[in-house]
């Protein structure tokens, strides 16, 4: 069973220029039927048992502390890889990755090998009328969850229970039904991608080979004026489907540090350092008939004696959205009412313009609490709603900011300085901190029929050494290429043999076989040649140690076979590989690339990670209530919110209930 969005109609797409409509929602019981009881959760990403204790002992969680003493605290069996789309659709579903299809961030289409998004899926109109320049859609474009298995809150709502959730991962498109819902993880901006901001410049940066995700636009001030451009939505109506742009003009103060930037007949001023409103953008596709809404923020970091400006992400515009980010359709319109204009692209955080230098420390973590800020305002919002039934609220503030500045606190890692430990070692503290002021505001709306709980997906580890696994594969005889004199420089398998290739990695920590009959250049006989195989990677894999330190880097490899279950098992990664503390999968080879060297320091701003071993990170279980398991699982919290209301799990559920029943 998929939760899934409807097609688009034609009028629908037309006015949005993108994809899904919402349908109807299950049939519901008299709200006299459901218990009064009420369920607050608090989705807490990255949060890590091992980080918490510790904060708590120091004595800087004192409402943590008081919850572990009046209820009760385990650590939470995350998923096989912990990654956060694997990990909340166990959570969700309460069944393993084999049952609801997420193995990785990345996906592969076997027969092209080219990646995708692993959790939704747009498609274009499938039938156009060609018109000169443009092509008229005759059908709808469409816009898919790939996530299988039932949503538990789809099962209440349905019952009659209301709920609320507050940016819950991999529900984009929203699960159809009753519930209150705004989308999170998964959430695309409006060009379709994880977050592509916009950098205008008159200098070169530092270095252009780490600007992954943003679109540079390097100007010309004449007599202080430049014009430069935002990037859109890929124009469907047009032919070759080119992205929508809409121009802005800059005119820079010929002495002092002040801009005014125009765009569609509006005017910015900022002084060096200050960040914009909300700006909202409408990008036209046809005229007269089509446009679509973004939103953006303009952040000037210089205008002498060099120009710099940054421009986030377009994300979709919650006011008018383009694609389906709420459930009813009107909600996410009611927050911008409620509470002003919010960030609605997955991942908020631009990490990435971190990593690439084109915002600063100080920088990105004003926008980082930027983030945090609009989080706090809709969590207020939602709490003085919550009368009964279930509140799910996710905060992303430790994960994002755990991968950015673990390198601040741990002087083994190889981008720590006293300098950068000085200014910035106290930050993932101080975020744990903001989490017990969350909690506290949680109090003072509990009475004795609120259960709470406190959950994350999966903890924290140090990545200090990036581990490329088709380099390793080209080097022990596994891939072979075209031209080795062109090792380390195209992406997506450009450069290899596929006749002499007997294995893939793909994503971070999906290994593939390139087998017979499933990848269309299959050299591997699916059956006793394949399992064999499979069998001896896995001992390879597990012995190999980096020649650094002489640690194991694979702490564990899985046969998919052991340790998934379901109808998408076959779907699955051959070998899921669980990496030893400390290492990961490189940015590099996550794509498809051979570098030249097999193992490496990680030398990226993004230092701390989770896609290791599912044994060495789990996440944090905290309740007002006795947890009966001493292994909780992600999958447990499913069956365990539905026996909260009386409700038996779906079929295909693993899990089982874990909180004692009043």
């Amino acid at each position: 069973m998929s939760d899934r969005s409807s097609p688009i109609s034609r009028r629908d797409f037309i006015r949005a220029g993108a994809a899904a409509a919402l349908g109807g929602a299950a049939r519901t019981a008299r709200s006299q039927d459901v218990p009064r009881r009420r369920v607050l959760v608090l989705g807490i990403d990255g949060m890590d048992p091992g980080l918490l204790q510790r904060f708590v002992a120091e004595g800087r969680m004192p409402n943590f502390a008081r919850l572990m003493k009046e209820g009760d605290f385990r650590p939470l069996r995350s998923s096989i890889p912990p990654q956060s789309p694997v990990a909340w659709s166990n959570f969700i579903t309460g069944m393993n990755p084999g049952a609801h299809g997420i193995f990785d961030f990345i996906h592969r289409d076997p027969e092209t090998l080219l990646p995708y998004f692993s959790t939704s899926r747009t498609s274009p109109p499938t039938r156009t009328l060609p018109l000169g320049g443009w092509r008229i859609p005759l059908s709808g474009g469409s816009v898919e969850l790939l996530r299988k298995g039932p949503a538990f809150w789809k099962i209440l709502a349905g019952r009659g229970v209301p709920c609320s959730l507050y940016r819950l991962p991999v529900n984009f498109p929203p699960v159809e039904c009753r519930a209150r819902s705004i989308s999170g993880l998964g959430t695309p901006d409006l060009q379709g991608a994880y977050g592509i901001a916009t950098y205008v410049t008159d200098t070169e940066p530092p270095d252009r080979s780490k600007i992954t995700s943003a679109t540079v636009i390097k100007v010309e001030l004449s007599r202080h004026r430049c014009e430069a451009h935002l990037t859109g939505p890929d124009n469907t109506f047009r032919k070759g489907a080119p992205a929508a742009r809409v121009p802005f003009a800059i005119r820079r103060d010929p002495t002092n540090p002040v801009a005014r930037i125009t765009i569609q007949g509006r005017r910015i001023l900022l002084k060096a350092g200050e960040w914009s409103d909300w700006v909202r953008v409408k990008f036209p596709l046809m005229p007269c008939i089509a446009s679509v809404s973004g939103t953006c923020r303009f952040f000037l970091k210089e205008v002498h004696p060099h120009f710099k400006l940054y421009v986030s992400p377009v994300n979709i515009d919650p006011a008018d959205p383009a694609l389906p980010i709420s459930t009813p359709a009107g909600l996410s319109a009611e927050l911008v009412r409620k509470l002003g204009l919010y960030h609605t692209q997955g991942i908020a955080e631009d990490t990435k313009s971190l990593s690439a230098g084109l915002l600063s420390e100080g920088e990105y973590l004003q926008q980082a609490m930027s983030v945090y800020g609009e989080d706090m305002r809709a969590y207020d919002y939602f709490l003085r709603g919550f009368r009964r039934g279930l509140l799910f609220f996710y905060i992303s503030t430790i994960d994002l900011n755990s991968h950015m500045y673990w390198r601040a606190m741990d002087p083994h890692h190889p981008l720590y300085t006293p300098e950068l430990g000085e200014e910035y070692g106290k930050t993932i503290e101080d975020l744990y901190v903001k989490m017990d002021a969350v909690l506290a505001k949680a109090y003072e709306h509990m009475d004795d029929d609120t259960t709470l709980i406190v959950m994350s997906d999966h903890g924290f580890s140090p990545f200090y050494r990036i581990f490329n696994v088709n380099s390793w594969l080209l080097e022990k005889g596994y891939a072979k290429l075209v031209d080795p004199y062109l090792r380390g420089q195209q992406e997506l398998f450009a450069n290899t043999n596929w006749q002499k290739t007997a294995a893939y990695g793909l994503g971070i920590n999906s290994l593939y076989l390139n087998l017979q009959g499933r990848e269309r250049n299959g050299v591997v006989s699916p059956g006793a040649k394949a399992d064999s195989l499979v069998k001896e990677l896995v001992k390879k894999l597990e012995a190999e140690k980096d020649p650094g330190t002489g640690e194991r880097i694979i702490a564990r490899a899985y046969p998919k076979e052991e340790v998934y279950r379901g109808e998408c098992a076959p779907d699955a990664p051959d070998i899921i590989l669980g990496y030893s503390r400390g290492y990961r999968a490189s940015w590099a080879t996550i794509l498809g690339t051979y570098e030249k060297a097999v193992v490496a320091n990680n030398n990226d701003k993004w230092s701390g990670d989770h896609c290791m071993d599912v044994n060495v990170l789990p996440g944090v279980l905290l309740s007002n209530r006795t947890i009966t398991s001493d292994d909780p699982a992600l999958i447990d919290l499913a069956p365990t919110i539905l026996a909260e209301y009386g409700m038996a799990a779906p079929p295909g559920t693993e899990g089982k209930m874990i909180l004692q029943q009043k």
